[in-house]
This record gives C-alpha cells, sequence and structure tokens, in this order.
C-alpha cells in the first residue's frame, strides 16, 4: 500500500493553494474528526501531527478543502467543544507549531484548511468564567455569560424553563465564595459548557480577535459551532412546552435563530474580506426552513450553511427531491451555493441511517447517496471514513462511551460515539494503522469487520466503496456541468427515480457546453430507463450498456450527455 507520508515542509511564510475565484462555491471538503483521524505517537488518540502524515491520501482522494474539528485547550468534556483557550493546541493534539506545519503542508499539497471556532459557548474551565465564580455576584466578568437569579422565595429554581440539547434543565446554580448557593447560568449544552453572553462587547471584540489570530496562521476559514444560537430572545422568556430538544431539530426556540445573529456576522465577513485568498464562513445552522439558513448567507454575511434539511430527507425520491428544490430556490435570491452533508461527527453515518434491511443495503443506498449528492450543484461536504463505507459502530459497551448526553437522564440516545470510532487505514489488527503500532490502543474500539474496510484493503479495487468516492470526485473536477451552479433540470422518470440534468453553458453565447444526466433508483427493484447518452459511473460498480439502461435497485448512475 501506498504510505501517504508529507515531506517536511520548507516554507517560511504561510500559503494558500493557488487562488481560485469563488473556489468554495463547488468546493468538496472533508471533515477530519482529529481524535480518531490519526495517531501519530500511539497514545491512543489522533492528533495534527497524525493529520499532516494523511494529508497526500486527502489530495489523491480528490478534496480540494479538509475542516478540522477543535482542537484547542480544552478539558475535552464534550470532545473539545468545551474550549478553555481559543488561541491554544491542547497537547493531546500536538502544539501550535504542530497546527502551523499541517496548515503550510496542506497548502503545500493544494488544500485549504478550515477549522472550527466554537462562539456560542466555552469551557467552565475557560479564565473568564472561572474569575466571573470566583468574584461572585456583581462581577463585571459575569455580564459575558448569562448568570441569573433563580425564581422562587430562596432563588432555587431555575430562571427559566429551557432544556439543555444533552437533557435536563439548562441551568446549572453556582455556589457564592461564601459557600451559600448563589446565581445560575445558562449551558445550552453540558453544565462544562456556559452560554456566551453575545451582547456583551468584550464577547464580541474577543472573537473577533480570536477570527483575526488564526487568519494570520494562515487558515482559509472557520466552520461555525452552534452559528444559530449566539443570541437569545430579550428577557430569555420561558418556551411554555415541555418535551426534549434535539440538537438536530428544526423547532422555532428563543435560543435558536434569532435575528440578531446577523449583525455578528456581517462583522465577521468585514473581517474574512480583510484577508486575500476568499476566506469564507460555514454556518453550523440549524434552521426551521431552507429560507431561514438563506438569512445567514446574503451578500455581507457568510459564504456556506451546511444543508441538514437534504440530510435529514431519508431514502424517499419525494423528499429529497423537495429538499433539492427547497435549497436550490432559497439560495438563488441571496447568491449563495447550496451545501450538501451526509454524515458528520453529530449524527448516525448514513450507511447506517439508510439502512433498513441491514448492512448491505446500507451501504449500497449510501454509495448511491453519495453520487446523488456530488451531482447537484453547489460545495459538498464528506464526513472522514464515509469514503470506505464505514457503519456507524452501534455495540460499544457503556463504560468506553465519552459522549455527555449518554450521562445525561432524558437526554438525547447518546450515540455519537458511534460515529466517531477511529478509522482504520491499514493492516489486519486493530487499530488499522490508526497508531504506529500494531495492536496499540484507540480511544473507542475499532470492529473486526474493519479490517475489510481500510484505506489499504480497499485501494485498487475497482468495486470499493473508496474507489467510486476516488473516480467520482476525479469526474466532478473534469466534467463541466458539474461543481457550481444554482439548478437542476428535472427530467421524467419512473416513480420511486430521480433524475436530472446538469447543463454547462458556455460564456457569452449562452449554449450547452456540456451535459450529464444523473438518475438514482430509489426502489428496491431494477427500473428501465432510457438515457441518450454514455455512462460514465455507477453506484452499483458495473455500467447499463448504452443508452437502453435498466437501473439496478438503489444504484445511482451518471451519463455524459
Amino acid at each position: 500500500m501506498t504510505q501517504y507520508l508529507a515531506e517536511p515542509s520548507t516554507e517560511t511564510e504561510p500559503s494558500s493553494p493557488a487562488e481560485r475565484p469563488g473556489w468554495w462555491r463547488d468546493a468538496v471538503i472533508y471533515q477530519v474528526y482529529p481524535r480518531s483521524f490519526a495517531d501519530s505517537d500511539g497514545d491512543g488518540v489522533g492528533d495534527l501531527q497524525g493529520i499532516r502524515s494523511r494529508l497526500p491520501y486527502l489530495r489523491d482522494l480528490g478534496v480540494d478543502a479538509v475542516w478540522l474539528s477543535p482542537f484547542y485547550a480544552s478539558p475535552q468534556a464534550d470532545g473539545g467543544y468545551d474550549v478553555a483557550d481559543y488561541r491554544a493546541v491542547d497537547p493531546v493534539f500536538g502544539t501550535l507549531l504542530d497546527a502551523d506545519e499541517l496548515i503550510r503542508e496542506a497548502h503545500g499539497l493544494g488544500l485549504r484548511v478550515i477549522v472550527d471556532v466554537v462562539p456560542n459557548h466555552c469551557s467552565d474551565q475557560h479564565d473568564w468564567f472561572q474569575r466571573a465564580l470566583r468574584e461572585g455576584t456583581g462581577s463585571p466578568l459575569r455580564d459575558r455569560f448569562h448568570f441569573r437569579p433563580g425564581r422562587g422565595p430562596a432563588g432555587q429554581d431555575p430562571p427559566n424553563d429551557w432544556e439543555s440539547i444533552f437533557g435536563g434543565p439548562a441551568w446549572t446554580r453556582t455556589e457564592n465564595p461564601d459557600g451559600s448557593p448563589g446565581e445560575w447560568y445558562l449551558h445550552l449544552f453540558a453544565p462544562q459548557q456556559p452560554d456566551f453572553n453575545w451582547e456583551s462587547p468584550a464577547v464580541r471584540d474577543e472573537f473577533r480577535s480570536v477570527l483575526r489570530y488564526w487568519l494570520d496562521m494562515g487558515i482559509d476559514g472557520f466552520r461555525i459551532d452552534v452559528a444559530h444560537g449566539l443570541v437569545k430572545a430579550a428577557g430569555l422568556p420561558d418556551m411554555g412546552r415541555a418535551g426534549q430538544l434535539h440538537l438536530l431539530g428544526t423547532q422555532a426556540l428563543p435560543f435558536f435563530d434569532q435575528d440578531g445573529v446577523h449583525e455578528i456576522y456581517r462583522s465577521w465577513r468585514g473581517i474574512l474580506d480583510e484577508y486575500p485568498g476568499e476566506r469564507i464562513g460555514v454556518a453550523e445552522a440549524w434552521t426551521p426552513s431552507a429560507q431561514r439558513t438563506a438569512n445567514y448567507l446574503r451578500a455581507d454575511e457568510l459564504h456556506q450553511a451546511f444543508n441538514f434539511h437534504y440530510l435529514g430527507a431519508g431514502w424517499d425520491a419525494d423528499a429529497l427531491r423537495r429538499a433539492v428544490d427547497e435549497c436550490l430556490d432559497a439560495m438563488r435570491p441571496v447568491g449563495a451555493p447550496s451545501t450538501w452533508v451526509l454524515s458528520n461527527h453529530d449524527v448516525v453515518r448514513h450507511a447506517t441511517r439508510l439502512a433498513a434491511d441491514g448492512p448491505e443495503q446500507g451501504l449500497r443506498r449510501a454509495r448511491a447517496a453519495a453520487l446523488l449528492m456530488l451531482a447537484l450543484p453547489g460545495s459538498a461536504y464528506l464526513y472522514q471514513g464515509e469514503e470506505l463505507g464505514l457503519p456507524e459502530v452501534t455495540d460499544l459497551p457503556d463504560e468506553v462511551r465519552q459522549d455527555p448526553s449518554f450521562f445525561r437522564d432524558n437526554g438525547q440516545d447518546g450515540l455519537r460515539d458511534g460515529c466517531r470510532v477511529p478509522i482504520p487505514w491499514e493492516g489486519t489488527e486493530a487499530p488499522y494503522g490508526f497508531g504506529p503500532v500494531a495492536g496499540g490502543p484507540s480511544w473507542l474500539p475499532q470492529p473486526d469487520s474493519w479490517r475489510d474496510l481500510s484505506v489499504e484493503a480497499q485501494s485498487g479495487d475497482p468495486e470499493s466503496t473508496l474507489e467510486l468516492y476516488r473516480s467520482a470526485l476525479a469526474l466532478r473536477r473534469e466534467h463541466p456541468a458539474l461543481g457550481a451552479g444554482d439548478r437542476v433540470e428535472w427530467l421524467q422518470a419512473p416513480d420511486g427515480v430521480l433524475a436530472f440534468r446538469r447543463t454547462a453553458r458556455g460564456p457569452g453565447d449562452g449554449r450547452a457546453h456540456g451535459e450529464l444526466v444523473c438518475a438514482v433508483n430509489l426502489t428496491g427493484a431494477p427500473v428501465r430507463w432510457t438515457v441518450p447518452g454514455r455512462p460514465l459511473l455507477s453506484s452499483g460498480g458495473s455500467l447499463p450498456p448504452g443508452e437502453a439502461a435498466e437501473l439496478p435497485a438503489e444504484t445511482t448512475v451518471w451519463w455524459a450527455v
């Protein structure tokens, strides 16, 4: 197997890939969850040097950019999304020098680098929060968070009825410096993650400084965690209803998708535009509708927002077509690209999520879903390991779980660990090349079956999922009808089949300069369908013969027209 080891960088100044106007409009961006990608030192946890060593693999896969989930200094109460210092690298992942080398190495390979920023909340070990606790009621630092007196005669009840996304109340009561019960503080997630108060000028100033710190280091953009949550409704009103909330929901809530967030992102856009190379902002924004999502992408705000409505559409032709149309229609007026995603570190992997009748069906559907997504106009995000067809690990023992929602009463399903299991690279023994030593540790155990899903096992096998992704990404770059755009032309097709045409128009003359048809059979049986073109790629392996195509069950095919 090819060893993907990067050569040491000799650059002395931050560099970027060759500038391509609007690169983000059709970019394929690969999410790396650092704990689970590659472990360079054998401690069982992935790190920045491990990521750096595997960057040539990502270049050869054919992606345009890498998005790194948080690697900042953190107690790791929520996988690094509880940040104690936004300008420091957690020792478990390495050092600032490692981050600098990774960015330079990626740029040298033609890959851009996007990093997470976590502005809704920080760690309870953040210096601001610790000082606010020590100084007690009346401390100016408490204005940077949501501290409130409790309700009831002795303040014994939370200030309102908000619930944590991870289960239980969204408030925790503090203890005064003299040991008496104190005020409550808001945390929409774990108690170790106090929410910032974005009405505070100090909070706004701090994050503008944090953005510039990483932009100066050379990063190409930010994925903004809980981008819809920064501003809370005035007065923090009660929800007025009970029932567990979900991170991945689209409810209208007094602490999500408030109009005040847009002023913040207009300020951030001004900072991004100060830097060359089209640095971008990407919103993780769970909103009630595609139209609400589009608000984050107006010309003076952010560049991309994940299309979670598409992710949640399931394996249903009508629902998928509706999600595609709604997104394209919503993005067109604001001039933003649609941004498609099937999996990430917070949801069940789609090879399992789409499996109604077992893992074989799940993989078949996952491959078809990938080709469908990559044929749609706009940008696409891949989650590490989906190119290997990795399923969700659903049988992790309780004693190894680390998802904070697993440990809270009435919380979410607590199964986010199942999509975060370290990925397999090579060999027949765990950790399958994740770490440097055969039989060495990994922070979550890998299934025995993953030996057959490793990069080594799949490389060179034309029927493998890895080679399917490599072929699809290569075609996506080469074919003029794929990539950026804001329209699809739906074609008449049998029930249960989605088919559309993508057309590349020549500059000035408006004539077609390349067409591609994508068709996906979402039914459980083959469907006869005629396409006037040459088959290019099939998620089912072998290509249909010529124009008269029998679309296999649960399969996507691309044709050049």
